[in-house]
């Protein structure tokens, strides 16, 4: 299709380029100030690192071995408000740290879980404790040489969710989210960037103008400032691969395990998905374009060893039902390996040109609402429309208005209001919607109303709402990121989505 140049008179505030959860965040926090933001990401959301996380909101308790205090402060502090403010698709979690004779001693690990417990006030989970595994449920799957264990709190969050959410309440706020739409060219012309966009699907281009823009590109945000941008900068990015396979469950229970590596390496064993155990994640530099990436042999090799070191039940490749890798784009602070380069993010402003340009370098999950805030603050003394209060540290995201009860309540809340759904299809629209699984459901009163059942619960009427109300284009979109649901259908129900899809497009 040969590209048709469109250009529109009207500026937004904001431009916000990248829809990972930086990017989302930022857009969400603007918008709900009273700001006109255009947000365009090339691909889907978090279709790259934001949805190829270990998926825990934590503080990260290593950081602490390398002096990363606010860091670890700031997670702590945004781990109680993210679990309050999205409760359906955020959990707490135990954690179970074996001790090993052949990694940190013992009163360190202790000294760490203390201050981990204590770095921030006014916590609400529960604190750590020490536990003999030898007469402790969670030891049972243990190797017996391993007798000690301290069990400490943190959180789980469905990544990809989390991302879609902040998008759609810049969007109810007002925001434009444009997906499959990549960012050609931009240039400050009169005061303003005028900046070329490009509709993937259709081949068209527009021209679009801000007052300001933010690069949120994750992984490709210092290509970004040399290439589409041509704007110097000193500050660079660096890559690190993390990796993560999915197995069969290897244990019983609701608990969780973080086990060290002699390496000084940390790999965590998650429940996952109700009958799968999640293994994750590896440190590994890359030095290659941003893009997708896969995990490779080695990768998976080392996974299997980590917790083999630990489990009874050993873990083999062959065990391996699916596997992902991510980007993440860490500051480079010039640390010598991948695993000790910081976690902490910095925000680069750019006013040279007259429009303002900032620049999101580094960051994780878990602190991306802080970040956000951080980076709006930053645009105030350019831009005075976003002088507005912080509002987005109490604010609930998208059906995370669970009401009175909490998640339990909810749910037999939306079983008595659609009998029709069993349990485990009812459980699951709370999880993923909380108080939107009444959208999802609609007028449906009985499961044939829900149209076509493509396998693990997934119907056509889902199906309809992640496309009418969270961007989703494609049939990965809907069972890899708006969901984990490919995990649990064959290939003939992943295709018959697939065609689904397609019908409905045409």
């Amino acid at each position: 299709m040969v590209a048709q140049e469109q250009k529109s008179s009207h500026v937004f505030d904001l431009l916000v380029v990248g829809g990972g959860v930086n990017g989302a965040g930022i857009a969400r926090d603007a918008s709900g100030r009273g700001a006109s933001v255009l947000l365009v990401e090339q691909d889907d959301l978090a279709n790259y690192t934001s949805s190829s996380s270990t998926k825990l909101i934590h503080g990260g308790l290593r950081y602490l071995e390398y002096y990363e205090f606010r860091l670890v402060r700031e997670a702590l502090i945004e781990r109680d408000r993210l679990l309050a403010i999205a409760p359906h698709i955020m959990w707490p979690l135990r954690f179970v740290l074996p001790h090993s004779k052949l990694v940190r001693p013992a009163w360190m690990l202790r000294a760490g879980l203390f201050l981990y417990d204590h770095l921030a006030p006014h916590m609400k989970l529960p604190k750590s404790r020490g536990i003999d595994l030898r007469n402790h449920s969670a030891g049972k799957p243990l190797k017996s040489e391993y007798s000690k264990a301290f069990v400490y709190s943190d959180g789980w969050v469905e990544d990809s969710r989390l991302v879609v959410l902040n998008a759609m309440d810049a969007a109810a706020r007002g925001a434009d989210v444009r997906v499959r739409t990549r960012l050609v060219s931009a240039k400050r012309v009169d005061g303003v960037w005028e900046a070329q966009i490009e509709d993937k699907r259709s081949g068209e281009t527009s021209t679009v103008r801000a007052r300001a823009m933010v690069n949120a590109a994750g992984p490709w945000v210092a290509r970004l400032l040399s290439d589409e941008l041509a704007v110097p900068h000193s500050k660079s990015v660096r890559l690190v691969k993390g990796s993560h396979i999915v197995v069969p469950r290897v244990f019983e229970g609701p608990q969780c395990y973080i086990f060290q590596n002699p390496d000084k390496r940390i790999v965590f064993a998650i429940p996952y998905e109700r009958k799968f155990t999640l293994i994750g994640t590896t440190d590994e530099a890359w030095g290659e374009a941003p893009g997708r990436v896969d995990i490779s042999p080695e990768e998976v090799s080392y996974l299997c060893e980590s917790v083999n070191r630990y489990f009874e039940k050993p873990v083999s490749p062959s065990d391996v039902v699916w596997s992902y890798a991510g980007l993440r784009p860490l500051y480079d602070d010039a640390a010598a390996n991948a695993s000790a380069v910081t976690r902490d993010y910095v925000l680069d402003l750019d006013t040279t040109g007259g429009a303002p340009l900032l620049s999101i370098f580094g960051g994780k999950i878990t602190t991306y609402r802080k970040l956000a805030e951080h980076a709006i603050e930053k645009l105030i003394p350019e831009m005075p429309i976003l002088a507005g209060r912080s509002w987005t540290a109490d604010a609930a995201l998208p059906g995370g208005d669970l009401g009175v009860g909490g998640f339990e309540a909810a749910l037999k809340r939306l079983r008595d209001a659609a009998p029709f759904l069993s349990l485990t299809h009812a459980w699951r629209l709370t999880r993923a919607y909380g108080s939107r699984a009444y959208d999802v459901v609609g007028a449906a009163r009985t499961l044939e109303d829900m149209g076509e059942n493509f396998g693990a619960d997934l119907t056509a009427r889902e199906v309809d709402y992640l496309i009418d109300n969270e961007w989703a284009v494609t049939a990965e979109d809907v069972l890899w990121r708006r969901s984990k649901l490919g995990l649990h259908m064959t290939q003939e129900q992943r295709t018959e989505v697939e065609r689904y899809i397609a019908d409905r497009q045409h």
